[in-house]
């Protein structure tokens, strides 16, 4: 027993280690692309497309034109391209909106605040074990490149992640209503976790889905009438062409298929196949119900980016909650390592990490069936019971 606990001693030393020297390493090369140049990051195009829509109307956000001179108003030095434009919801426009008045370099300081802010809150609300293991696993999130590359882009990754994260959070203590608000950050990348409020509706959760449609329904209304018939026609020939981007796709299972058709159609398979996981494990507590619908919306998704994959650890975190021994942590860590290398060894590792966390997940649904944990068998569908508010134990180390 002293010699397993030394041994536990030791790993928990070398993750922590490991875990601060990457976040270090990741901090330093963040400040260094940002010293080379301020510009090169997408809070620029949510800064510019939130000056256009203040200055000429909200329906003109998708006019490239327009675009072009802001980014030259501000001395930017890009150029329209193919990957350089606005392509994202209005929400997004508007959320960037108070920062407009600033200087750009403290309205980019300011945001990357926020944004730090929204991962340690995900952390708070997600990570799993306690005390010192909680702190390594913050450090490991820093330190992986998925992470770090959304805080040095400035993307509503981590935006998207605390909302997920909050919603898990409130449906877990019987806060429904609360679960299905906190989805409203979906609105600002939906592709990330298109699938949490259907999946919340297949798991019998029905106040917290019918508060996420409505909210998400409020936004969507307010985006359509910001936007008008013109803005609205602009803002889907932008998504059409970036569906034929190929960078796009890489990390999506048309690297696999090739063929958008079959691709599309097997992504069309897998998020229903997600969703019977889902009703499969309704029972067995709410982490389940949000990791397979992060995994299946990840697989079903039409576009993804390096960036996009801090969803898998946020997935990784939930997983580790419920399931910290046997395969889990090995799965957990191959999966980091295979999206941490994706710049190396490219996205076929990382779709293969995404396929074999749903095919763990169809493992766990096809033996246990619908059955009920003992823990959740006295809980009713919108409201956990006392035990279910408890703690869950210690889960082993992951580095996310």
């Amino acid at each position: 027993m002293a010699v397993s606990r030394r041994w536990a001693n030791l790993a928990t030393a070398a993750g922590a280690v490991a875990a601060a020297l990457f976040a270090v390493f990741d901090l330093i090369q963040w400040a260094l692309a940002y010293g080379s140049d301020r510009f090169h990051n997408d809070f620029t195009f949510y800064y510019a497309a939130a000056r256009i829509g203040l200055a000429h109307g909200w329906s003109s956000i998708y006019d490239l034109g327009l675009l072009q001179n802001e980014l030259d108003a501000i001395g930017s030095g890009i150029k329209i391209a193919a990957l350089a434009r606005f392509l994202s919801p209005p929400p997004l426009a508007w959320a960037a909106t108070p920062f407009t008045p600033l200087p750009f370099p403290i309205a980019y300081f300011l945001w990357s605040a926020v944004l730090l802010a929204a991962l340690a809150l995900t952390w708070h609300l997600a990570a799993p074990g306690r005390g010192r293991v909680r702190l390594i696993h913050l450090a490991a999130a820093i330190g992986w490149l998925p992470v770090i590359y959304c805080l040095q882009l400035g993307q509503p990754g981590l935006f998207v992640a605390l909302g997920v994260a909050a919603s898990y959070a409130a449906l877990r203590t019987g806060r429904p209503v609360w679960a299905g608000a906190s989805l409203a950050a979906l609105a600002l990348k939906p592709q990330l976790a298109f699938l949490v409020p259907i999946a919340l509706l297949v798991a019998g959760r029905y106040r917290a889905f019918w508060s996420s449609a409505v909210v998400l329904g409020v936004l969507g209304l307010a985006s359509a009438a910001a936007l008008g018939p013109d803005g609205i026609h602009t803002y889907l020939d932008r998504l059409a062409f970036a569906a034929t981007v190929p960078v796009n796709r890489e990390l999506t299972l048309a690297t696999v298929f090739g063929n958008l058709t079959v691709t599309r159609g097997v992504q069309a398979v897998i998020a229903v196949w997600a969703m019977v996981l889902v009703y499969r494990l309704r029972r067995r507590g709410p982490e389940w119900i949000y990791v397979t619908a992060l995994f299946g919306g990840l697989l079903a998704t039409p576009y993804m980016h390096l960036d996009d994959m801090l969803m898998v650890g946020l997935a990784a975190w939930l997983l580790l909650r419920v399931a910290s021994a046997g395969w889990t942590p090995v799965y957990v860590f191959a999966a980091v390592i295979a999206i941490e290398g994706e710049p190396i060894w490219g996205p076929l590792p990382v779709v293969a990490a995404e396929l074999a966390g749903l095919a763990l997940i169809s493992i766990v649904a096809l033996r246990a069936g619908g059955e009920s944990d003992p823990d959740l068998s006295s809980a009713s569908h919108d409201g956990p019971s006392r035990r279910q508010t408890a703690e869950p134990p210690p889960a082993t180390l992951q580095k996310t």
